[in-house]
């Protein structure tokens, strides 16, 4: 059994902050920390893709503070070493989902995250959900197939696949931190057959030994898909 496409929604920065008496923001400058070590975690372990939920299209019901600096850290991890960082170790970046109302200097950086990291044959695919929801995905899915004047007897996997924003078409690993036990509006279609583990640590917290005991119990699982073992 491999391990190819793993996705994180990396709940429990906020909580983190105020278990720690520090500033909402600080939980996410430590959440982009603990991001660092397990995309390191992933080259190591052969992974080829890692998308992470660091932005829904429902955050934005969060106070405006909190969504601007969510915005300056994504800007910031781009100017400074980060980027560098993450193309040395042949880690190609993608965003998707609709970051449109973020402003055109975090366009800007997300495109040129994309161009600097343009490579051929990357170790790992890191790709970031910023203003993403998998209901919206799916909506819009169903509007291009209408535009296009598709076919229903055309219409497959690979139809959804190619029109959805995301850039992986299944999901192996689905690991949520923080203690909750839903998913939350992610990757509704790609997660069909995916392991699904909750873990209790809020994400500041979680550990590339966290990362390697998910695993761990990934490959312990028998994936059956519906058939008889």
């Amino acid at each position: 059994m491999n391990l190819k496409n793993v996705a994180i929604i990396m709940d429990g920065n906020g909580r983190w902050a105020k278990k720690n008496n520090l500033q909402i923001k600080e939980g996410h400058a430590r959440g982009v920390l603990a991001l660092k070590e397990i995309v390191k975690e992933s080259v190591n372990q052969n992974i080829e893709s890692l998308t992470v939920y660091a932005f829904s299209t429902e955050n934005w019901k969060r106070p405006k503070s909190e969504v601007k600096a969510i915005n300056n850290l994504i800007v910031n991890s781009i100017n400074n070493n980060e980027l560098d960082e993450l193309i040395e170790q042949k880690v190609k970046v993608r965003f998707f989902g609709d970051y449109s109302n973020f402003g055109k200097k975090t366009l800007e950086k997300i495109e040129f995250a994309h161009e600097k990291s343009s490579i051929n044959k990357p170790k790992l695919r890191l790709n970031v959900a910023f203003g993403y929801g998998g209901k919206m995905d799916i909506i819009n899915i169903a509007k291009e197939v209408s535009r296009l004047k598709i076919k229903t007897s055309d219409i497959n996997d690979n139809t959804i696949s190619e029109l959805s924003q995301v850039p992986e078409s299944n999901i192996d690993l689905l690991i949520r931190t923080g203690g909750d036990t839903r998913i939350s509006n992610f990757l509704l279609y790609q997660i069909a057959y995916s392991e699904i583990h909750f873990v209790k640590k809020l994400w500041p917290d979680y550990s590339k030994l966290d990362f390697k005991r998910n695993i761990k119990k990934y490959f312990n699982s028998e994936r059956r898909f519906g058939e008889r073992s």
